[in-house]
């Protein structure tokens, strides 16, 4: 998976002040995937043996990251359009449900007194960021930057690791 940023085209300030839009895509979808990499690691962290299920729901959740760099690159090309908007957030959703059903599949391997349950309890950040990404996919199809701001503030919820599962690690 490679987030790109291309060179800009020419050697001026109006060169580079082109690619802001791209910048700012690419640097929401930078902070997005740091903020998978480090919850999942805290995750797996709090699991004592993985099974089938678990690995096909964490495959899940990889297939909807790997879509991540196409959708940056529509989004930073087309900012103020709204189809590009809404997929870019679509698939954050798809992220955050397949994080949720990983989420699922490990306590329920787990058992009713896995650490993660102990953790994560009804998980509400959890649910009002799946929230907040549904209201931005929806909303990118009136106001593309009211999705977007929506889309930040879900990154700005999770920027520190999920401190509910990091208290659990021995």
């Amino acid at each position: 998976m490679v987030l790109e940023l291309r060179i800009p085209h020419g050697a001026g300030w109006a060169a580079l002040r082109e690619m802001v839009p791209e910048f700012l895509s690419y640097l929401l979808s930078f902070v997005f995937l740091g903020i998978y990499w480090n919850n999942h690691h805290h995750l797996f962290h709090v699991v004592d043996r993985v099974n089938g299920n678990i690995l096909w729901a964490n495959l899940h959740l990889l297939f909807w990251l790997s879509l991540v760099p196409v959708t940056t690159a529509w989004v930073g090309k087309n900012p103020s359009a709204p189809l590009p908007t809404a997929i870019y957030g679509v698939v954050f959703l798809l992220a955050a449900t397949a994080w949720l059903l990983l989420q699922a599949a490990i306590i329920r391997h787990q058992g009713a007194q896995s650490k993660l349950r102990a953790a994560i309890r009804r998980d509400f950040k959890g649910k009002l960021s799946f929230g907040l990404y549904a209201w931005a996919v929806a909303l990118a199809f009136v106001r593309p930057w009211i999705a977007q701001a929506l889309y930040a503030i879900v990154a700005l919820m999770w920027l520190v690791p999920d401190r509910r599962i990091e208290s659990r690690v021995d």
